[in-house]
């Protein structure tokens, strides 16, 4: 009786390092995405609202263009994984270059769409004729880096899969200094405005981009693994990520209409949905580095047919979401002074911000279940369980959402709404990991 809770406790402690040691570094890494919006936010912000409205439509839509594409890291990782834990390191890099290949074909195929279509785009969100013509101008100048966005997801993938979180880590610090430098240097030095903004964080891209195909390269020559483009293998990796496209496009769906509902609100609510959105993203990612550790250690338990010690990790990876979860929202209420100033000095935007801003401190800790969860099944392979599971929170959610102006509701109406959404995806993913019908043993799923 007495050595079972010494046994279990070693367990968690050995957890607990294998999750901090992954998860530390890829928190570093994830929120570089959000860093750069905020970077960018906090620079066109004081040009003025519409250019800050203008950016908050053109990010909206070129994250959307990019993260539908998140399976470029997120399959990769578990496919690798899953090789890593079955011994074979030469197939999970050849895996992961198929991916990368698979990243540039995408890339192009987005940039090709999207420069001609840019206003199109942006006026589907009904912008105001004061912010449209600077969010075409950041959409389309920000396109150009998309290839290099998607080649730094799929180049992620492949090495979180090979438990390597610092290389992402120093690659992420690189880019957002290079990219802070960039955009204070074009917008106010060069005097380019908006557009400034856009070029700096391109070039920044195609930075990380170059680092990354340095060290996957170089890993893929030390093992053997050929570096020529495989189209059985391309079709391979599209195939498997596609159940996550479908999981991503729903998500970003949500967001989508999170943001058209703000800027039908008016210019200053459509500025404050942006910075909330720029934090809510920033937490978000940071609760998503437990998840990430969750996909390489997970992928690699179930690639050596260790189902138990999956199971064990998966639980301990919720409590810790639980707890971040109320670390962030605390933070967010305790810091609130601080930060929002650095966004807009509009007093406007600032009141609009504040009560929604509340409402998304509190949210935090089912944020952390969520993103762990989703984590876990993403290294188990169960992609599509997360398309199906993410379909009904869209179908929930979206009728929620547009009716928001119609019945006379703001921005904190907006992200109550937000919240539910995030309800609906715990529920969800919580009743799929008491299942266990995630857990699939062996080199493949």
């Amino acid at each position: 009786m007495t050595q079972a809770p010494a046994t279990s406790k070693a367990v968690r402690r050995q957890h607990d390092r294998e999750i901090v040691s992954l998860a530390l570094p890829a928190f570093g890494a994830l929120v570089a995405e959000p860093l750069f919006l905020m970077v960018d936010s906090a620079v066109v912000g004081h040009l003025g609202t519409p250019q800050l409205a203008g950016l908050a439509i053109a990010a909206a839509l070129l994250s959307t263009a990019v993260s539908v594409f998140v399976f470029l890291a997120y399959a990769t990782t578990a496919a690798v994984a899953r090789r890593v834990g079955s011994g074979d390191l030469q197939a999970a890099i050849r895996q992961g270059m198929d991916g990368i290949w698979l990243a540039l074909l995408l890339g192009a195929g987005v940039v090709a769409l999207t420069l001609p279509t840019a206003p199109w785009l942006v006026g589907l969100f009904g912008a105001s004729d004061t912010a449209a013509p600077y969010a075409v101008t950041y959409l389309r100048i920000s396109s150009l880096g998309i290839p290099a966005m998607l080649v730094v997801l799929a180049a992620t993938g492949v090495l979180r899969g090979l438990q390597d979180t610092r290389t992402p880590l120093y690659v992420a610090i690189a880019g957002f200094t290079a990219n802070a430098a960039l955009n204070i240097g074009l917008v106010y030095g060069a005097g380019l405005g908006i557009a400034g903004s856009a070029w700096g964080t391109v070039i920044a891209q195609c930075g990380m981009a170059a680092a990354y195909l340095f060290v996957v390269v170089r890993g893929a020559r030390r093992h053997g693994a050929s570096l020529r483009p495989d189209a059985a293998g391309i079709r391979a990796s599209a195939q498997a990520g596609a159940p996550l496209l479908v999981r991503t496009l729903s998500l970003r769906a949500v967001l989508l209409i999170a943001t058209a509902v703000a800027a039908r609100l008016g210019d200053a609510e459509v500025a404050a949905h942006q910075i909330i959105l720029s934090l809510w993203s920033l937490m978000a990612f940071a609760l998503d580095a437990i998840a990430i550790a969750g996909q390489a250690i997970i992928g690699r338990y179930l690639g050596a047919e260790d189902a138990d010690g999956a199971r064990q990790v998966c639980r301990r990876m919720v409590q810790w979401g639980v707890v971040s979860g109320v670390v962030l929202g605390v933070l967010v209420i305790a810091t609130r002074p601080l930060f929002i100033p650095l966004f807009t000095s509009d007093t406007t935007v600032q009141d609009t911000l504040l009560p929604a801003l509340l409402v998304v401190a509190l949210s935090q800790p089912i944020s952390g279940v969520v993103f762990v969860l989703d984590g876990v099944l993403m290294g188990a392979g169960d992609g599509p369980y997360l398309a199906w599971a993410m379909l009904l929170t869209l179908v929930v959610f979206a009728p929620v959402a547009l009716a928001i102006p119609a019945l006379g509701g703001g921005l904190t109406a907006l992200w109550w709404a937000m919240t539910l959404m995030m309800s609906v995806r715990m529920a969800t993913l919580w009743l799929r990991s008491r299942s266990g019908r995630w857990i699939v043993t062996g080199a493949t799923r």
